[in-house]
């Protein structure tokens, strides 16, 4: 076996997983709470301009990633206002959010374009990193070990603690919520920024990390797999990180595909990479279908999911 080319493959697929982790655990949150928001591809867009932006002119990534945060934040709580304070349609209004962060980010983005911006720096020694077996523990962006911190952290949350309670009975039954002095509609704000600034986070992770460098659209509809994912996860924090790892794989395969082809059988002719470049969104509808076939009770799916909250008068 080629250990070089199993680690090489481990680091990537890892790195590569990350910004649908992220965007993935956020819209978790969201979900749970109620809210069904289709803008995340639009807030992980926001989220890497807005990160690139702030990095070239601070010259510190860190300040990048939390400004694309805050960024991603402001436009889920855009879509919140919409949403919660206006009752719009969530479906609608999410569509649009993904619509407005991609024109937003191609605007602003215009004057970014062939800039470069400073790199993080390693968390741990870098004589860990550079060991041929330890850089598979040691070997990757702080965002990454956020990534997996947030989900042992979103985990707990929702299991383990009085307010994750009370963001699950709000997605659960509001009005019984919202009956015993609860604040649905602040609740839901909170979720709403909360998965925004994560989306931000991913999306920063792609013009920070991945490609330090601004490129319209970069994202590649990344954040439509991520709203697969948590379906995909019944809505488990767990299971979202080895949801996210599965797809991480397919996209290590287009990788593979187009650097020198790739064959299963010896002698025999390579898989375009268009097909494994199709193979995450192909599975995603996949994925979506045989759910939406399933007793929607058995998925663990919150009971006002994408339900207006109508408080009686």
């Amino acid at each position: 076996m080629n250990w070089d080319f199993l680690i090489l493959a481990i680091i990537t697929i890892v790195g590569i997983s990350t910004p649908i982790l992220l965007a993935g655990l956020g819209e978790l949150v969201v979900e749970k709470s109620g809210i069904l928001n289709l803008g995340v591809e639009g807030m992980m867009l926001v989220g890497a301009i807005s990160g690139f932006a702030i990095n070239v002119y601070s010259g510190n990534p860190w300040v990048g990633v939390a400004g694309a945060a805050g960024a991603g934040a402001l436009s889920g709580l855009l879509f919140g206002f919409f949403v919660l304070t206006l009752r719009s349609n969530q479906v609608a209004t999410g569509l649009a959010l993904t619509i407005f962060g991609t024109g937003l980010s191609s605007l602003i983005g215009l004057s970014f374009v062939g800039r470069i911006v400073p790199q993080f720096g390693s968390v741990f020694p870098p004589e860990l990193a550079r060991d041929p077996v330890l850089k598979v523990v040691f070997g990757y962006s702080p965002i990454v070990y956020f990534a997996l911190l947030m989900v042992v952290l979103v985990a707990w949350f929702l299991k383990s603690t009085r307010s994750g309670l009370i963001l699950r009975a709000v997605g659960e039954n509001d009005l019984s919520a919202h009956s015993i002095g609860y604040n649905v509609i602040g609740v839901r704000y909170a979720a709403i920024a909360f998965g925004g600034a994560m989306a931000g986070i991913g999306g920063a992770y792609f013009s920070l990390v991945i490609t330090p460098m601004w490129a319209e659209r970069m994202t590649a509809g990344r954040g439509w797999i991520a709203l697969a994912l948590v379906v995909f996860a019944s809505w488990k924090a767990p299971r979202l990180l080895a949801g996210a790892y599965f797809f991480g794989i397919l996209m290590w395969l287009e990788l593979n595909a187009k650097a020198g082809g790739l064959s299963f059988i010896p002698g025999a002719q390579a898989i375009p990479s268009q097909f494994w470049a199709a193979m995450p969104y192909v599975m995603t509808v996949v994925v979506l279908t045989l759910i939406s076939m399933r007793n929607r009770a058995g998925l663990n799916a919150p009971a006002c999911l994408g339900k207006p909250f109508l408080p009686a008068t």
